[in-house]
């Protein structure tokens, strides 16, 4: 492709590291920032009341994340964020993350894009998968007319400088992304970084990565990688190679663009699970698959058995949301059509994750049910952190088709669980039922979110019974 767009969170390392800092402060403030806070450590494995009802839910009691690629410039779409908000547990931004984005001129960084997508996913309790720093493609003109010396020069400040600016909130990084050939011959791509600084960049870079975040999984990205070929053999030569010398390497991406002249190669499983064997993770970081209806179906379905066989395939991401909005438009690759409509593709990964087709959105049915179209507003509840002895709890609501200006969930608790705080909510209890009103953020446009968190002192094994969301 030439232009596109483990799930166990890290804790942030130390260091002077300025996102760090800002959160940091935040905590110490006072307890209307506590969001932050909670936001900031919410990116475990969701568990949710509708468990079995959405892919990013549905993969977490699997023990993997489903994400998607995003993109800033839909995130003030309803539609989009309404689904990506529901269906998601792990985010990739398309282009915002890529070197021509951040640093347009040398030296001069520009992250506002990519943090509006990291800070969404954040908000919402998702893991963020970095994408990508050394790449052929999309690169300003600067980088390539630079001789060997400033090249390499330029290369680790690149990967340090925003590696540090997400340092310890970025699950895992595709450090280095397509540098072999398509073909017969196994061999690298040319590119500026090849020609100029040879075979040993890619392992330079991996190992500036690792010095610069020490605790984000280091990812090699490719495609046409997905069965046993010559280009698949190639990088798993270069891998079995860096994790005997002890170069730092920890998964290894697939991308997975499939078309009926590329399908699902019958080996798909077994490559997955060989790369595995050489002690990496395996992740499926770009899947779309070209086509409709069942056929289509089917490949998805079978691309997620084929994780799910694989102990060491940690997650997959879908290459967008609605079809209008993929690389490849015309060939309608992904899990939902143009409106949002959910396609066989989708009830066929969520039935090969082991959840329920069929359920929202589009359902009536339960009308606290976070996909219920017909509903002034629905809540969802996700646990974000716990520990001994206690746990952190959020609840998302979600206007309907209508704007609203206020909004009441009501919340039900173990009878040995007490709620300890609530922030961006206003508490009022009644025995073990908790009611939670909208203070500042009452006011929301149709399909817009917000939410609101507390903490309980007692086990997350049993999280508290939500009831359905009342509109004002």
């Amino acid at each position: 492709m030439i232009r596109k767009g483990s799930t166990e969170p890290r804790r942030r390392a130390g260091g002077a590291v300025p996102r760090a800092r800002r959160r940091l402060r935040a905590a110490l403030g006072a307890a209307t920032t506590a969001l932050l806070t909670a936001g900031a450590l919410a990116a475990l494995p969701q568990s949710t009341a509708h468990a079995a009802d959405t892919l990013g839910a549905a993969a977490a009691e699997k023990g993997r994340y489903f994400g998607a690629a995003v993109s800033a410039n839909h995130l003030g779409e309803a539609q989009y964020v309404a689904t990506l908000n529901r269906e998601f547990s792990s985010v990739t931004a398309e282009n915002e993350m890529k070197w021509d984005a951040l640093e347009p001129s040398r030296g001069s960084f520009n992250f506002s894009r990519a943090d509006q997508i990291f800070d969404h996913a954040k908000s919402q309790g998702m893991d963020v998968r970095g994408h990508t720093l050394v790449w052929h493609s999309q690169l300003p003109n600067w980088v390539s007319q630079l001789g060997a010396s400033d090249l390499r020069t330029a290369m680790n400040s690149h990967i340090t400088q925003v590696m540090t600016h997400y340092k310890g909130e970025i699950h895992s990084w595709d450090v280095v992304n397509e540098a072999f050939q398509d073909g017969g011959s196994g061999a690298r791509r040319s590119s500026p970084f090849q020609d100029k600084l040879g075979d040993g960049f890619i392992e330079e870079a991996f190992r500036t990565a690792r010095a610069a975040d020490p605790n984000a999984k280091l990812c090699y990205n490719d495609y046409n990688t997905d069965g046993v070929n010559a280009k698949s053999n190639a990088v798993y030569t270069m891998v079995r190679d860096f994790k005997a010398r002890g170069v730092p390497i920890d998964c290894v991406g697939f991308q997975s663009h499939f078309n009926p002249n590329s399908p699902v190669p019958s080996d798909y499983q077994a490559n997955l699970q060989r790369f595995a064997d050489l002690g990496v993770d395996v992740q499926i970081t770009e899947l779309d698959i070209e086509g409709s209806g069942q056929a289509q179906a089917a490949n998805y379905g079978n691309v997620v058995r084929a994780c799910l066989a694989v102990s060491r395939c940690t997650g997959i991401t879908v290459w967008g949301i609605p079809d209008k909005y993929s690389w490849r438009a015309s060939g309608t690759p992904l899990l939902f059509d143009d409106n949002y409509n959910k396609k066989p593709a989708y009830d066929a990964v969520l039935s090969a994750l082991g959840g329920a087709p069929g359920g929202d959105p589009g359902d009536p049915g339960d009308p606290g049910d976070p996909g219920d179209p017909d509903a002034a507003c629905t809540a969802a509840y996700t646990t974000a952190e716990q520990w001994n002895g206690g746990y952190n709890g959020r609840v998302t609501i979600t206007a309907g088709r209508s704007p609203i200006s206020g909004w009441s969930v009501t919340l039900t608790l173990g009878s040995s669980q007490q709620v300890v705080s609530v922030w961006n909510g206003s508490p009022t209890y009644n025995g073990n039922v908790m009611t939670v009103r909208s203070t500042w953020n009452g006011s929301l446009a149709a399909g817009a979110s917000t939410s609101f968190g507390f903490t309980v002192n007692g086990s997350a094994a049993s999280p508290p019974q939500i009831g359905a969301c009342t509109a004002s």
